[in-house]
């Protein structure tokens, strides 16, 4: 079942982002306080930033999307991530596209997703190339020296 995070969901969300092994510690607390503060609020308009999680087996799969600003109906993915042991299960793919179905009903018409461009990020580009996503833009060397910035685009 996919659902909306609550804010008890807070320590299983970082556990399982920390079990992908791509998140920095400084990373995982910048995102706690990104979920705790976002889930803090009262508002679910349509144009809010939500979170989303596949907990059939308990939660073993996180989204998180947020409009971009100053723009009409684009969105960014900003995280989506499965514990490595539902990985390669259709899981990711499933969140994916209720994400997507999701900013359909609400309006969007574009979803963007930025990603590493290093070689430990392979499984991720191929994940969103398989899902429908086209590589729209690289900034080369934005992360570090030699970690480009790749931005996806999906037209919804």
């Amino acid at each position: 079942m996919i659902r909306p995070i609550t804010l008890n969901d807070t320590d299983a969300v970082i556990a399982l982002v920390n079990s992908i092994e791509l998140f920095s510690s400084d990373e995982l607390e910048m995102l706690s306080e990104m979920l705790t503060d976002s889930l803090s609020k009262d508002s679910q308009s349509n144009s809010e930033p939500f979170w989303m999680t596949d907990d059939n087996d308990g939660l073993v799969g996180v989204a998180y999307c947020e409009p971009e600003r100053m723009t009409r109906g684009t969105w960014n993915l900003q995280l989506i991530a499965v514990h490595p042991t539902y990985q390669r299960q259709g899981r990711g793919a499933n969140l994916l596209l209720f994400i997507e179905q999701t900013l359909a009903q609400r309006g969007a018409r574009l979803l963007l997703v930025e990603t590493m461009g290093t070689p430990d990020f392979d499984y991720v580009r191929e994940f969103y190339r398989k899902n429908g996503y086209s590589e729209e833009a690289r900034i080369r060397d934005f992360y570090a020296q030699e970690a480009d910035k790749i931005v996806f685009r999906k037209v919804l």
